[in-house]
């Protein structure tokens, strides 16, 4: 890679985890956005059906049934055997999880391997297998995409998304550099069934990226995001995103239910939710799915319960919830994601953007 290239890919991501990106509308002289409390949408619950102790909903328009509750799947690589994290897959499936989330570089490719290995014996018959990929040109989206159908051990994948659009120019070099020709080559040949993107930073880019998409003629099936009760008062995907994705019918994919370690902590210690709380304000907006890690049985154990145990929240309980958390939430101090690039891997590895 040309080291222009990388320090504009560097320095991108740096300038949207400044939030640059979400003072265009300041810098412009217009009207700053009302605070979240007066602008927030109020959302129905979508349909949602039982069996057993897991609940499943209509991922966007595919006409698919997907669990509720997804296991994440950068969590999944990072046991200290490959059986402890084959017996945490498989469990997950024999509970009702039908949603596996994966990543073409989560843990170097261990995550896709150790999952590969979980979907033998029967188990890929019973799930719904999304993965993602990085690259941005022609080549590198190819050579990923083939190496997490080999590493998944399927033939199919099937939802294949856009990883980490978080930089500016993300949805121009997908489109403009051969990535969307290659996932497009990449469904026409049976290797992917559906197509969607992720990001975590700023919610101007996702709704760039569905722009620049509609330019192109192209409706996504799946949109991923962070969905939690923090998100609402600071760059707020469920407000600015998540109305967009309903109207045009695109699954809604929330991921960071907790949003980290540093939020669930402090929303605990504030006594303004518990856990089982955080996740069913996620459940009961209108997402397809609510990923979550599940490194070890016990979160395992934790997230079934919030299935087991989910009644709706209605739109007043979800806006005291969201309300209880304003104070340390208004300037997303807690939601290091969108202020920071720790937690970008294509800022510390650009060359996975590129490679070929």
């Amino acid at each position: 890679m040309q080291p222009s290239r990388r320090k504009f890919i560097r320095d991108s991501s740096l300038l949207a985890a400044a939030g640059i990106t979400g003072s265009a509308a300041a810098a412009r002289g217009d009207t700053p956005p009302p605070p979240p409390s007066q602008r927030a949408p109020i959302f129905e619950t979508p349909p949602t059906n039982r069996r057993g102790d897991m609940f499943y909903r209509q991922l966007g328009k595919t006409g698919v049934e997907v669990s509720l509750v997804g296991l994440g799947g950068f969590h999944i690589g990072t046991q200290k055997t490959e059986e402890e994290s084959i017996r945490i897959i498989r469990t997950a499936i024999d509970r009702g999880i039908t949603f596996l989330d994966n990543c073409w570089d989560y843990n170097r490719g261990a995550s896709e391997r150790r999952m590969g290995l979980a979907l033998q014996d029967g188990y890929r018959n019973r799930v719904f297998v999304m993965s993602k990929i990085d690259g941005r040109n022609r080549g590198a989206a190819t050579k990923q995409i083939n190496e997490s159908l080999e590493r998944l051990k399927v033939e199919r994948i099937d939802l294949m998304q856009f990883h980490e659009v978080i930089q500016v120019d993300a949805p121009d070099r997908i489109f403009n550099e051969g990535a969307w020709e290659a996932m497009q080559a990449a469904q026409k040949a049976g290797k992917v069934r559906f197509i969607g993107f992720t990001g975590h930073k700023d919610p101007l880019v996702h709704l760039r990226m569905l722009d620049v998409a509609q330019q192109h003629g192209v409706h996504f099936d799946t949109v991923q995001m962070p969905i939690n009760v923090m998100d609402a008062h600071f760059r707020s995907f469920t407000n600015d995103v998540l109305p967009r994705l309903v109207k045009e019918g695109i699954g809604a994919l929330g991921m960071k239910p907790f949003g980290g370690g540093r939020i669930v902590q402090e929303v605990l210690k504030s006594g303004a939710a518990t856990a089982i709380e955080l996740q069913h304000y996620v459940m009961s907006l209108p997402v397809s799915v609510m990923i979550t890690g599940m490194e070890s049985i016990e979160r395992l154990d934790q997230a079934c319960e919030a299935a087991r145990t989910y009644k709706p929240l209605s739109a007043e309980e979800r806006k005291q919830l969201v309300a209880r958390v304003s104070d340390p939430a208004r300037n997303g101090k807690f939601e290091g994601y969108k202020t920071t690039a720790q937690f970008d891997a294509t800022t510390y590895h650009p060359e996975w953007l590129e490679a070929s």
